[in-house]
């Protein structure tokens, strides 16, 4: 049985803290760590989970506007966190990101998501990388049983990456990273158990390739990226010995370019994802709805196999046909992306998109839009998303305007000589 997350003390806001990051991450990514039996096998709503569900969040405008895809795209200083593999093929010699995204902003003023990202070209056939994303959950009252105050802390979580990329060949590239994670949810405070701050380190494995092609008639090309994120160590908040998956992603895309005329182009791009753990299984319940304890520890398992029992590569391996019911529930677990990007002159882009995620896994469906604007060595990017489901608190980004800055540090050096 999973431990229920430290994070079981009240905010004097009248709501438990578990509420607000348990909602902010169910409705951006249907990834909590340590959800409990009981709030599984009821209905059809069979969520994966996860710890350090924000390696997921879309970190930059420009992706968030296309309805997240980012496998094939055309690369750009954000793509460690898509494909670092497409590095190689970057335009410039040096550049720099910056993004940040609101978060609850209908709820909370104070939660957010930022991220820094760089590269740069050693040669011709190399490119090196980093970025270093940071989610902060604002400042959090805690309090004991009876309402006393305890504390006022603020959780946070930050992940440090860095990536090499390396061109095989004319149009193949691949891609390695390791990140380092950090996640401090509770600061010891839980009176119930001794908290530690979460760490682990992953790693990303990545390829890319494109080719010249005719696309609706015109020249163009065809591209196709694979990655495989956060691949890694499992995590623990306690010294009990209870650990949790970090959040390993199976990513594949295509991009399709059109070059309409000398000023117009237009790509259409498709992702796939499927989280690389195990599923959870449906537990077993008596004639009044309540679980069935295992003698051995744990709950009765119905259908479906014990998370718990796995490694983290059998939890991998096993993650294609675990599912409680069968190939049906694991064709459910695929998320689908779909976005558009139309640029005019090389200056000006319109961006739109729509994610797909089935509701027994979360439920998140919404469409995204947004636009670009390059001048001199400027790139600035903005993302706005609309639900199409109307899910329980809303989504965390519903009516919030996201934005990025991309800066060509190596045009920017170059004017100034």
């Amino acid at each position: 049985m999973r431990t229920p997350n430290p994070l079981t003390m009240k905010l004097s806001a009248g709501f438990f803290l578990p509420t607000l990051i348990t909602a902010s991450f169910l409705f951006q990514s249907p990834l909590w760590a340590q959800i409990t039996p009981g709030q599984l096998g009821g209905g059809n709503l069979n969520t994966i989970t996860t710890a350090v569900p924000f390696l997921l969040i879309s970190p930059d405008a420009r992706a968030g506007a296309m309805g997240e895809v980012g496998a094939a795209t055309q690369p750009d200083v954000n793509s460690i966190h898509w494909n670092g593999a497409k590095l190689a093929f970057a335009e410039d010699n040096l550049g720099i990101g910056i993004n940040y995204n609101p978060w609850l902003r209908n709820l909370v003023p104070d939660i957010s998501l930022s991220y820094v990202s760089f590269y740069k070209r050693l040669d011709k056939m190399q490119t090196i990388g980093g970025s270093l994303r940071y989610f902060s959950l604002g400042d959090i009252t805690f309090t004991d049983i009876t309402g006393q105050q305890i504390a006022t802390f603020k959780p946070n979580e930050f992940a440090v990456d860095g990536v090499y990329s390396r061109k095989l060949g004319d149009k193949f590239s691949m891609g390695i990273g390791l990140r380092y994670i950090y996640s401090n949810l509770a600061a010891g405070l839980d009176q119930n158990q001794q908290t530690i701050p979460g760490q682990s380190f992953a790693g990303d494995l990545s390829a890319y390739y494109r080719t010249p092609a005719m696309v609706m008639g015109k020249d163009g090309e065809i591209a196709f990226g694979a990655s495989i994120t956060n691949l890694g160590a499992k995590i623990a908040y306690s010294e009990s010995g209870n650990t949790n998956f970090l959040p390993t992603n199976l990513r594949l895309g295509t991009t399709a370019t059109a070059q309409i005329d000398a000023f117009n182009r237009l790509s259409v791009s498709l992702d796939l994802n499927k989280l690389l753990v195990p599923t959870n299984p449906i537990y077993a319940r008596d004639s009044s709805g309540r679980l069935i304890p295992n003698p051995q520890g744990g709950w009765e398992i119905e259908r479906g196999q014990d998370p718990n029992s796995k490694s983290v590569l059998e939890g991998v391996f096993s993650s294609f046909g675990d599912a409680p019911d069968g190939g049906l529930e694991e064709l459910r677990e695929i998320n689908v992306s779909l976005g558009l990007e139309y640029w005019y002159n090389n200056v000006f882009s319109l961006r739109g998109g729509y994610f797909y995620e089935h509701p027994t896994k979360g439920g998140r469906q919404f469409m995204t839009m947004g636009a670009g604007l390059r001048y001199q060595v400027f790139h600035i990017n903005f993302a706005y998303l609309v639900p199409t489901t109307r899910l329980q608190g809303g989504h965390p980004l519903e009516n919030t305007l996201r934005f990025g800055l991309n800066f060509d540090l190596a045009a920017f050096a170059a004017g100034s000589d």
